[in-house]
């Protein structure tokens, strides 16, 4: 739908299509608002699906929270590809090939190994800018943490449901959505250093707090100049996985970690 829109606005004279900067430059906006809407009209579905279940007696309170969070989250994610990726392609026929959201192939080794060298950079530049932000923003605090939707976990299959969900599931769903499709389409349209910034920034939104979006942020550049770098999302992917991994080590295994190596 999207592409249609831009394809029929930029014509040359001699009949072929050239970009035009107006409309190029519209699309920095389009793009990122069609995605926010689709994410969060995904949220709103799911909790009206929650609560309609809930209505007609459906037990979901009684159901295990991390099998719950789960659940959800996968749903959350599904709904949002098909409204983002898939509706448009109802509509007006516009279809999204493996290509189009950086899947032309199967990982590759440099795609492996550009992933560790990511989190390196990524390290570095998460750092700088949280320590530049807690100069210019009064109350900044550097102690905030993600919301996951899992709290405390006790059981063996709570953790590998969470790890399924936070270190594989929302690393590939997010990285199609974001990386693949999101700044795959906005590179054609605007520079790349547009599109880094515009993908980023919604990027950071939508992960919530100051603290967590400026690290999202940070995340998000390094993961698309892994797809520009690569033509795919597997670096991309596969960094958000290390990046997550972490994370889930520090979150549910050893939540001390870091109060300890501080002290």
């Amino acid at each position: 739908m999207l592409q249609d829109y831009s394809d029929s606005i930029i014509e040359n004279n001699i009949g072929t299509k050239k970009p035009n900067s107006k409309h190029n430059w519209l699309m920095l906006v389009v793009l990122p608002v069609w995605v926010f809407i689709g994410f969060f009209s995904a949220q709103i579905i799911v909790s009206g699906l929650a609560w309609v279940l809930v209505s007609i007696g459906v037990p979901l309170k009684s159901l295990n929270e991390s099998v719950l969070n789960t659940l959800l989250a996968a749903i959350l994610y599904l709904i949002t590809l098909v409204i983002v990726l898939i509706l448009p392609w109802l509509i007006r026929k516009n279809q999204i090939s493996l290509s189009d959201i950086g899947l032309p192939r199967l990982p590759s080794w440099t795609d492996i190994l550009l992933a560790p060298a990511g989190f390196v950079i990524y390290i570095l530049l998460s750092t700088a800018l949280i320590m530049l932000a807690t100069q210019i923003l009064p109350g900044f605090n550097t102690n905030q943490v993600q919301n996951t939707g899992f709290g405390h976990l006790s059981l063996n299959f709570e953790y590998i449901l969470a790890f399924i969900t936070l270190v594989i599931v929302a690393p590939v769903a997010e990285e199609v959505l974001f990386r693949g499709y999101l700044f795959g389409r906005l590179k054609k349209y605007v520079p790349v250093w547009a599109a880094i910034i515009a993908t980023s920034v919604l990027f950071g939104l939508v992960h919530g707090s100051w603290q967590v979006g400026i690290d999202t942020f940070s995340l998000s550049v390094i993961l698309c100049l892994l797809r520009e770098m690569s033509g795919s999302i597997w670096p991309s992917i596969l960094l958000h996985m290390i990046k997550n991994s972490i994370a889930f080590y520090l979150l549910f295994i050893y939540p001390t970690l870091l109060t300890t190596l501080v002290r």
